[in-house]
């Protein structure tokens, strides 16, 4: 896949205060990641080899339904469900050709094209952004101004960190952590104001910012909003 779609200024990602920079960033790529697949792409030979092998999963699937390129999508699941009945449906055999008998079920693990293109490109984005923070005092603002950074990628910027920036992760952590904790404070005070608001003694009393709580706990936790009810 052509790169280029995915240069990004960290800037973009990290200038908007609202919600989770890293949410963000994965989000862009998603959406470019989509745009590519559903357009000229998708006549590329190289990508639907690629598209082919690996698949789809749900969520991205939706995201493409949503896209209202239905020709695309069924070009791209005609040719992936002809790779599923050449490659995923067959059965290993005893020798003499014979079928093995008692052959336990193995499911084979989902994969997803843009679920890799995704975390192959963020990858690279995340050590970027701390190579920057590292060096870079403006870099270092912005980051700490950030409104919150999710469980999930706080936990994988943790875990990033040591490699990326050997003994100099520390304050890089530190700083990541402070975000999320102080985040989570806020969150879970909200949460448990909800649910006292079910109590008839709170009759009347203020909801507070407590009255999304359940959503913005689940996004907190996911990394995803959930889907409002129709």
């Amino acid at each position: 896949m052509k790169d280029s779609i995915y240069t990004i200024p960290l800037s973009e990602v990290l200038e908007p205060k609202d919600g989770c920079p890293i949410c963000r960033l994965r989000n862009i790529l998603e959406d470019r990641c989509l745009e590519y697949i559903m357009g000229a792409a998708m006549m590329e030979p190289d990508i639907r080899i690629e598209t082919n092998r690996e698949g789809f999963c749900f969520p991205h699937f939706e995201r493409m339904l949503k896209a209202k390129n239905r020709l695309s999508l069924a070009l791209m699941l005609e040719s992936r469900l002809a790779y599923v009945a050449e490659n995923e449906l067959s059965i290993p055999s005893a020798k003499g050709g014979l079928f093995k008998k008692n052959i336990p079920a193995v499911s084979k693990k989902q994969s997803c094209f843009v679920c890799g293109e995704v975390n192959r490109v963020m990858d690279r984005m995340l050590q970027t952004l701390m190579h920057m923070w590292e060096k870079e005092e403006n870099v270092r603002e912005l980051y700490a101004q950030q409104p919150v950074i999710c469980l999930e990628h706080c936990q994988q910027l943790m875990a990033m960190a040591p490699g990326a920036m050997g003994k100099k992760a520390a304050p890089f952590i530190a700083e990541t952590q402070r975000i999320t904790r102080k985040y989570l404070e806020e969150l879970e005070k909200d949460v448990t104001h909800f649910c006292r608001m079910y109590d008839y003694r709170s009759k009347g009393q203020d909801w507070g910012n407590s009255r999304d709580s359940i959503e913005r706990a689940i996004w907190f936790l996911t990394t995803r909003v959930p889907k409002e009810e129709k």
